[in-house]
């Protein structure tokens, strides 16, 4: 195999985009997104998406090419994404990804498990649960169910414990008994690496970009979707907060105050994600590109 993946993974506001741009006008190369929020084109401010400099420097994928109407799973992703990776490895021998969501990222780098289809009752009453239980109840729940997903799952993620909670539910099984025992087979090699920061930098990074976001426009954005706001797509942080502002429930100073520290909340839940991989060469997010480009080089010479 001559086919590489250069992955480049990291909390939220450390510089991935930027990064993906050198890297791939370096190697003369496309970009695939894996950031689930990303994909869709009616939320780009609140999502940082690439701007349209930046989307002219190298061809993306998986870049605003779904609406916030369409249902899109992370299986579907996996599917599409490897057909693409095909594709352009005819012709590239490297393609570079950049994304923080952790899920997506590893479908296409070791596959995604498949789930049976769970009726969206079983969801809908598990978020009523949430809200009116609290997620040390869910947690409490699974444990009784999948005691090895509640030792190994991002517990403290609702999303995740619900996730693993509706699969128990709606089949009667424990979500673990699911889960691959092997990676799938893929006909390109990755290399992995992540940018990191201390944690106060990346928070106060976090704060000047959600300011920058309201500057940009974000408020008008979430208004425009806001009578979509019972969508997947859109219950994610940015907009949650901002939807509460226009029911009159919360203040917009409180509103962005809440979207810095949800955010904040989520860049923790990446990097404990990503850490996880003991494969991944981390970054201090200043390095110089020289630096990464030299080791890519050593990586590429050791895999070739």
């Amino acid at each position: 195999m001559n086919n590489y993946l250069i992955s480049i993974v990291g909390p939220t506001g450390i510089g991935k985009t930027a990064l993906s741009l050198k890297l791939a006008a370096h190697f003369n190369t496309d970009i695939i997104s894996a950031d689930s929020r990303q994909f869709y084109k009616e939320i780009p401010i609140g999502t940082a998406a690439p701007n349209s400099e930046e989307l002219e420097v190298a061809t993306h994928h998986f870049i605003h090419h779904k609406s916030i109407k369409d249902a899109y799973s992370v299986g579907a992703f996996e599917k599409e994404a490897i057909e693409k990776l095909e594709v352009l490895h005819a012709s590239k021998n490297i393609v570079v990804m950049v994304g923080g969501s952790g899920l997506y990222v590893n479908a296409v780098i070791e596959g995604f498990d498949e789930f049976p289809d769970i009726a969206p009752e079983i969801r809908g009453q598990l978020n009523l649960e949430l809200e009116s239980k609290g997620l040390v109840f869910l947690q409490q729940e699974l444990k009784r169910l999948d005691p090895k997903s509640y030792k190994t799952i991002a517990i403290k993620n609702p999303h995740r414990v619900i996730r693993a909670l509706e699969i128990c539910k709606g089949t009667g099984q424990p979500y673990s008994s699911f889960l691959k025992k092997h990676k799938a087979q893929r006909n390109f090699k990755t290399i992995s690496i992540g940018l990191k920061a201390d944690r106060p930098l990346i928070y106060e990074r976090i704060n000047n970009r959600v300011d920058q976001m309201i500057e940009n426009g974000l408020l008008e954005e979430a208004q425009a979707v806001f009578k979509h706001r019972d969508l997947n797509a859109l219950n994610t942080v940015g907009y949650k907060e901002l939807f509460n502002y226009f029911d009159g429930q919360w203040t917009l100073e409180f509103a962005i105050s809440e979207i810095k520290k949800n955010t904040r909340r989520f860049a923790k839940r990446q990097m404990t994600w990503f850490q996880k991989d003991s494969e991944t060469e981390w970054f201090e997010y200043d390095t110089n590109v020289k630096v990464i480009l030299d080791y890519l080089s050593e990586e590429l010479k050791k895999t070739s």
